[in-house]
């Protein structure tokens, strides 16, 4: 059996922490062993606790995510995590195994739980197949005071709507208290893509598109000039 692999989350915002460690636990062979808050929670776990991996956010008060992992064990890997491309060069210039950009897909997670297995093969013996559990084609939501059930499939866009998002399904809306960046985490980047800073919308539900709007069902979904050339390099290649 493949060892497994101990790992810290490092990050500031609740939030992220919360949405890596949702994606981390679908994965059998990685155990959180602790969620910090700060580079200084983090030294404390390392100094008694033997950690393999580090998800490590940049941009953090006091010491930053660049001065922590120059002071740490080299046997200990990172991977960046951070809501800022500028940072990506520093990153890879301390032998980051990878750098992820939030909001953080699974799927691009797990690319980089990948390419840490191939950089330590000697330790951990394993392919993709065998780390990837069977994910779910659903999330849960909590709205009017339940948790309710979200099948990926039924989705047809998701508008925010400053705190709140609002889930347009095919037979209803739900709305939940819920940032559009976080759900966006937690959605198959592979199914849903990002059309402005307030839409995600299903691929599969689209029945047209100009440079300038998407349609769904009896909706025209914006556009935005930043996600623009994005949107449409993707959908032109499908």
């Amino acid at each position: 059996m493949s060892k497994v692999i101990n790992c810290l989350i490092v990050d500031d915002e609740s939030a992220a922490r919360d949405v890596l460690e949702s994606h981390l636990s679908k994965i059998d062979q990685i155990k959180v062993v602790a969620l910090c808050k700060n580079a200084l929670e983090a030294f404390q776990w390392l100094t008694n606790q033997s950690i393999d991996l580090i998800f490590l956010d940049i941009n953090m008060p006091e010491i930053s995510g660049l001065d922590f992992a120059k002071a740490i064990n080299r046997n200990c890997k990172v991977i960046f995590t951070t809501a800022y491309r500028e940072y990506a060069i520093d990153g890879f210039d301390l032998k980051a195994v990878d750098y992820l950009l939030k909001p953080i897909a699974f799927d691009r997670l797990l690319q980089s739980v990948q390419k840490y297995l191939d950089e330590t093969p000697q330790i951990h013996k394993t392919s993709m197949e065998e780390i990837q559990s069977e994910t779910n084609d659903f999330i849960f939501v909590r709205s009017d005071r339940k948790m309710v059930k979200i099948c990926f499939n039924e989705i047809l866009f998701i508008e925010s709507l400053s705190d709140y998002i609002r889930i347009h399904l095919t037979d209803q809306t739900i709305t939940t208290r819920e940032t559009i960046s976080n759900i966006e985490a937690k959605l198959p980047s592979t199914n849903f893509i990002r059309t402005h800073r307030s839409f995600i919308v299903a691929i599969q539900h689209i029945k047209a598109f100009t440079h300038e709007i998407v349609e769904i069902a009896n909706h025209e979904i914006p556009i935005s000039r930043s996600y623009k050339n994005e949107v449409i390099e993707r959908l032109e290649k499908l």
